[in-house]
């Protein structure tokens, strides 16, 4: 009996070390579900910050359109859920054919809206700041319509020279040709990565363009220039010369330049084939001609 006791200790043992080891993994899993399932922490502050350092480019709140609508009373005029959606995936619902991202990407000029890959607490407190400006009074505005104030003073040749690469920045940071292209620098015009910056003076405006350049708001863009921040000369240099590129025009023999160039190098490297290539066999050719020659006769 105590044997048999003993046998059925020894063999419980296993199962009871067992279902110990299933209790602490479901407490882990439950753990972790409760951390992720926490409540969002939703703070208007948070979320006025994130509007200054990601939106102001291209939206306002009470005065009036800019590159993108006016915010104010958004969350009146878009359902939280759906704000929510387009806060964090923007070009998800463009791709996706959403009828109200379709209706805002034709009115706004086809500029699309960045995904600034913001987290659910970014999105929350986004969202709850816009709520606090439901009603908002607009700022002042002046009795008399003022001009458009200028871009900070800056050197249009020097942001030419800065934008091209032949001045360095001085933090670091990729020339602007390597990305884009704009007019004024030539029939190649850049780089076709990112957009064309001929009309982003005329887009975000004198304010608007330099908040760009000093916040540079867009993901792609952010991740390199987050590490080498242009300095505020930079920015004015770059601004300068963006100013002025917005009033140029790409020569419309530029495509024809391009095609003679593609023409001009197809014809050089066949010349150069059949250069490098017409005595290739020759070593072979003499022999079997001689031969053929000699039969013949």
């Amino acid at each position: 009996m105590q044997l048999m006791r003993a046998s059925d200790r020894r063999s419980s043992a296993p199962r009871r070390g067992l279902f110990i080891l299933f209790l602490v993994l479901l407490l882990t899993i439950g753990t972790a579900s409760l951390v992720r399932a926490g409540p969002f922490t939703q703070s208007a502050t948070d979320g006025q910050a994130l509007f200054q350092e990601k939106c102001t480019a291209c939206h306002t709140i009470g005065q009036g359109d800019k590159v993108g609508p006016d915010l104010k009373d958004v969350t009146l005029r878009r359902d939280h859920a759906w704000l929510t959606r387009w806060l964090s995936a923007p070009d998800q619902m463009v791709a996706q054919g959403d009828p109200i991202a379709t209706q805002l990407l034709q009115k706004y000029n086809m500029v699309q809206m960045p995904n600034f890959q913001l987290t659910d607490n970014q999105v929350a407190s986004l969202i709850a700041y816009l709520e606090t400006q439901v009603g908002a009074a607009p700022a002042p505005q002046p009795s008399q319509p003022q001009p458009v104030p200028a871009v900070p003073a800056g050197d249009p040749l020097t942001g030419k020279a800065m934008f091209t690469g032949v001045i360095r920045f001085q933090n670091g940071g990729p020339p602007c040709m390597g990305c884009h292209s704009i007019a004024g620098i030539g029939a190649l015009g850049g780089g076709a990565l990112g957009p064309d910056l001929t009309p982003a003076f005329n887009k975000y405006g004198a304010a608007g363009l330099a908040n760009v350049l000093a916040t540079v708001p867009f993901p792609t863009m952010n991740a390199v220039w987050s590490q080498h921040p242009l300095t505020a000369e930079e920015q004015a240099n770059l601004a300068a010369f963006l100013q002025q590129a917005s009033v140029s025009q790409r020569p419309a023999e530029a495509a024809g330049q391009l095609a003679g160039l593609a023409v001009g190098g197809a014809a050089l490297l066949l010349v150069l084939a059949q250069l490098y290539w017409r005595r290739r066999l020759t070593a072979v050719r003499r022999p079997l001609v001689a031969r053929s020659v000699s039969r013949t006769s």
